[in-house]
């Protein structure tokens, strides 16, 4: 099946794709690669998912912002590109998780994200490399922010 067709069988309604805050690009193409810009975590309605991980949000609540904010790349990806199947694969994800000093389960938050592209692509294209990271602060104190690498079509 087709990103696309995944996307609908899911049952997933995109959210648009989020207004720039600042001065970039949100996707640059070079050769076969699309590489998407940091996006923040938001609720479907637009408003922030702030605050620390482990402290303000359980890792179960930073998992759901971290796929929230897939649905956000997958808004801006169709965007883009008009359709999702214009993608082959997800080459590289870097989560970062606004998160207290002893928390530890970067990798278990990020999945949030990382499952929802396997849900899209399926295992083989839809899970990629990827790192998880804390972090002191975010922008706008959100909880999560992503960027990804895509391979395309």
């Amino acid at each position: 099946m087709s990103a696309e067709q995944n996307l609908a069988n899911l049952g997933i309604i995109l959210p648009p794709p989020p207004a720039k805050g600042g001065v970039y690009t949100p996707v640059v193409v070079t050769g076969n690669l699309a590489y998407v810009s940091g996006h923040i975590s938001l609720e479907l309605d637009g408003s922030v998912i702030a605050g620390k991980v482990g402290r303000d949000l359980t890792a179960d609540e930073a998992k759901e912002a971290a796929r929230k904010t897939g649905y956000l790349i997958l808004s801006t990806l169709r965007s883009q590109f008009g359709s999702l199947d214009k993608i082959n694969k997800v080459v590289k994800i870097l989560g970062m998780i606004n998160a207290v000093p002893e928390f530890e389960q970067h990798a278990y938050v990020m999945n949030g994200c990382s499952e929802l592209f396997a849900e899209i692509w399926g295992d083989e294209k839809g899970v990629g490399a990827r790192s998880a990271v804390g972090m002191g602060s975010l922008p706008r104190m959100c909880a999560i922010e992503v960027e990804v690498i895509f391979e395309l079509v």
